[in-house]
């Protein structure tokens, strides 16, 4: 075969060993900057930093739960300003007056006045009363169950931000394995057609000398024209594969992606994991189990009394007085019991319930269809990689036949339109063994992403 490619113009022999490098099996170089890539993805991901938001805000809400356990200081005052309203008579001159009189005959004096009949407003007139309260809760259940399901949600919001990594690095890698298939593919095109443009100077260099009719010219004219189109929509592919994975990235649709050789068939170690425990969507439907669970212990909390205790350091005086008799504290120290509520509590109860047993449903059912959907990844990946070995067949036959016609028709014994069938037959050969290595690829992608294989930082 080498002597065999030594024979062949410079231009031939420049086209084959290209396209022979493109054949050759890929480096197995780790994927470093596949890696850098899936950690600026999930590091500048808009989506993500939304939930990371959501996430700050179930945290602090959480504190807010733990808080209410603690002491509570307020400071209220209040000032009345009164006239008219409802009084009070109280007849002080009536009472006291008659005695008053004799009281002065006796003693000769005018000690004892006369004293007028009082009428007392009701309402305060000029009246401050300010004070500082201090609460504090000694048992509140709801107070408990309210702590709990807040730090469950905390919980949730973290799984919901741990799946949509998970999503996003299936697409980050599965754009990523589609630009390479692209890029390849517009390699193989390059190389094929510097190929077909050396034919097509021969030829005409041939019909120029008598060698050949004008039908070889002419079809040497159009596959070289054929060629330009295919290689100039894989182009807009690998245009579009780019855009959309520096979009997964969030950066600017137009920088070049840094690629890493990759390995010409994946380990096949993630197909022996056929389990979906690890499954985001399964953790949330378990806390939002623990969640419901919760809840029915809040709507069955009415059961226990709440106890508080509070202490209210204050003055209250008229005329804006602030003294030994205008100071005050108060403790005391209260009790709520539910006794009865027309059977709003047992409803309740009865609501949370089954909320539990539909995410008891629910969960059932979720797991059965992840595990229905890890099988057809895996059924998608032996026949991704069946394809691959099909198409590998294909390209050594195609190559070797290839190479027997164009020895042949070197040698007069073939027509160049044979020659231009094997041609084709290897170029086609080869696109379809680049489309079905990356294929397979992607479908590995899948079934991290179905099994939860991938390790997530």
């Amino acid at each position: 075969m080498i002597n065999y490619i030594r024979k062949l113009p410079t231009a031939y022999r420049l086209a084959v060993l290209q396209l022979s490098v493109i054949l050759l099996p890929l480096g197995l170089s780790a994927q470093n900057r596949l890696n850098d890539y899936i950690s600026q993805g999930l590091a500048s991901n808009q989506s993500i930093k939304e939930q990371n938001f959501l996430l700050k805000k179930n945290i602090y809400a959480l504190q807010e739960a733990k808080s209410m356990f603690l002491p509570s200081v307020t400071f209220s005052t209040t000032y009345t300003k009164a006239d008219g309203g409802r009084t009070i008579d109280f007849p002080t001159g009536d009472l006291f007056n008659a005695a008053y009189a004799t009281l002065n005959q006796l003693t000769g004096s005018n000690s004892f006045p006369q004293l007028e009949n009082q009428s007392i407003l009701l309402n305060p007139d000029n009246f401050y009363d300010a004070k500082f309260r201090t609460s504090l809760p000694i048992l509140n259940a709801e107070l408990v169950y309210n702590k709990r399901i807040k730090a469950q949600q905390v919980d949730l919001q973290k799984a919901e931000i741990l799946m949509y990594k998970r999503e996003l690095v299936k697409e980050i890698k599965t754009a990523y394995y589609s630009y390479l298939k692209a890029t390849n593919a517009i390699r193989i095109y390059q190389s094929f057609l510097k190929l077909l443009e050396e034919g097509e100077r021969v030829n005409r260099k041939l019909f120029e000398n008598n060698k050949i009719n004008r039908t070889a010219v002419i079809r040497s004219q159009n596959e070289v024209s054929k060629i330009n189109a295919s290689l100039t929509a894989a182009q807009k592919t690998e245009e579009s594969a780019r855009y959309y994975f520096n979009f997964l990235l969030n950066r600017p649709l137009t920088e070049p992606i840094l690629t890493d050789d990759v390995p010409l068939l994946p380990a096949q170690d993630n197909l022996l994991l056929n389990e979906v425990n690890g499954r985001e969507e399964l953790a949330k439907l378990e806390i939002a189990k623990g969640i419901n669970k919760n809840l029915t212990g809040l709507a069955k909390s009415y059961l226990i009394p709440k106890v508080g205790t509070s202490l209210d350091l204050g003055s209250q005086a008229f005329d804006w007085k602030f003294n030994q008799k205008s100071r005050y504290y108060l403790l005391g120290v209260s009790l709520e019991w539910n006794l009865f509520s027309s059977g709003r509590n047992s409803y309740k109860i009865k609501q949370a319930i089954a909320s539990e047993q539909a995410v008891s449903a629910q969960t059932n059912h979720v797991t059965q269809q992840l595990l229905t959907e890890l099988n057809v990844r895996r059924a998608n990946l032996q026949s991704a990689l069946a394809q691959y070995q099909a198409a590998q067949s294909q390209l050594k036959t195609s190559q070797t036949y290839y190479n027997d016609m164009t020895k042949l028709y070197k040698e007069g014994m073939a027509i160049y339109i044979e020659l231009l069938d094997a041609q084709n037959q290897w170029v086609d050969a080869q696109l379809q063994s680049n489309i079905a290595l990356f294929d397979t690829w992607i479908s590995l992608t899948a079934i991290e992403r179905a099994n939860a294989s991938f390790n997530i930082q």
